[in-house]
């Protein structure tokens, strides 16, 4: 049987001391950036894991909290998600240590080296990109779920996303609208912003009908979207219809149309509003279930520290249709 390496093949390979390679896996101490890089790439290439039947003994009992890194801490979306991963691990005697990435990789870095530095349990992580969340985890012999957006080499948990911008817009098609408008987030790269997209586009597509970039439009606030709006609506041939990836972008429409008294156009949004069926313009909506999002990541972070080792995997969490018609 190949003997498993140790922390001490590690240092010897990485060229610096075994309490250097300690403090890079727990995330204690200063460590310039190089080294700890150096180390990180040894631990990858020799599959290092931690033995953690003994840092438990050492530390004085198993560990007892879950980290759950997020991008923002203001939005609703994200408090029902954190609400959802609480309920899940109570049962287990868990709590969650609940941290603020602003959507910053080396935040993102930051969060979770405080969280591994705990020895929390499992990792639980919107990603704002990159594989360093992955490599820290792996080194720490910590689970890793991604959450709401895939990341590499990881367990992760996500929304319907394509499907359900594919049915809202079919939907709005199918209510007689030809010319659908695009609000979508920044950057265009994001995850969110190319699937719901791709959905806009395949609708599109499947009705025979064009869909044109000068109809998309990215916007990183309500403001934005309330401009970008009005400028969609001011074109030669404008949209009859907007649909709106993000609750930030169905805000700033919203606005943008009840300003204008534009009850003539149609609003249809990804992710629900509060008070939503008191609104006006009336908002329909494609919902997701936050909640189900954290508790399904969650599970996944249990399998694993139940021993599931298993291939990792990508659960999707089914979106619905919420209509609310013009009276």
């Amino acid at each position: 049987m190949e003997r498993r390496p140790t922390l001490h093949d590690v240092a010897r390979e990485a060229q610096v001391s075994a309490k250097t390679v300690s403090r890079v896996l727990n995330g204690e101490g200063p460590v310039a950036a190089a080294t700890r890089e150096r180390v990180l790439a040894v631990v990858a290439r020799l599959g290092f894991r931690p033995n953690l039947m003994a840092r438990s003994i050492r530390t004085g009992g198993p560990d007892s909290t879950v980290g759950l890194v997020l991008p923002e801490l203001g939005n609703p979306f994200f408090g029902a998600l954190a609400d959802g991963v609480e309920e899940a691990v109570r049962g287990r005697g868990l709590t969650v240590l609940l941290g603020c990435s602003g959507g910053e990789r080396a935040r993102e870095a930051e969060v979770v080296g405080a969280f591994l530095a705990r020895r929390t349990s499992a990792l639980l992580v919107v990603p704002a990109g990159g594989g360093q969340t992955l490599a820290a985890a792996s080194a720490a012999g910590v689970p890793l779920v991604y959450l709401d957006r895939p990341g590499p080499g990881a367990d992760c948990v996500v929304s319907s996303n394509r499907a359900g911008a594919r049915a809202g817009v079919a939907h709005l098609v199918a209510a007689g609208h030809r010319r659908v408008g695009f609000l979508g987030d920044l950057p265009a790269s994001m995850y969110t912003r190319r699937e719901r997209l791709a959905g806009w586009r395949e609708a599109l597509a499947a009705a025979g009908l064009p869909a044109p970039d000068a109809l998309v439009a990215g916007v990183r606030t309500a403001a934005a979207a309330e401009r970008a709006a009005l400028a969609l609506l001011a074109r030669p041939e404008p949209p009859t219809a907007l649909f709106a990836s993000n609750v930030t972008a169905a805000t700033g429409a919203l606005l943008a149309l009840g300003r204008a008294g534009r009850r003539d156009v149609a609003l249809m949004s990804f992710d629900d509003l509060p008070l939503a069926e008191v609104l006006e313009p009336p908002l329909s909506a494609v919902a997701q279930d936050p909640a189900l999002l954290g508790a399904t990541a969650a599970r996944l972070a249990l399998s694993r520290l139940d021993g599931d080792a298993t291939a990792p995997r990508t659960e999707t969490v089914a979106t619905r249709l919420v209509l609310r018609p013009a009276p």
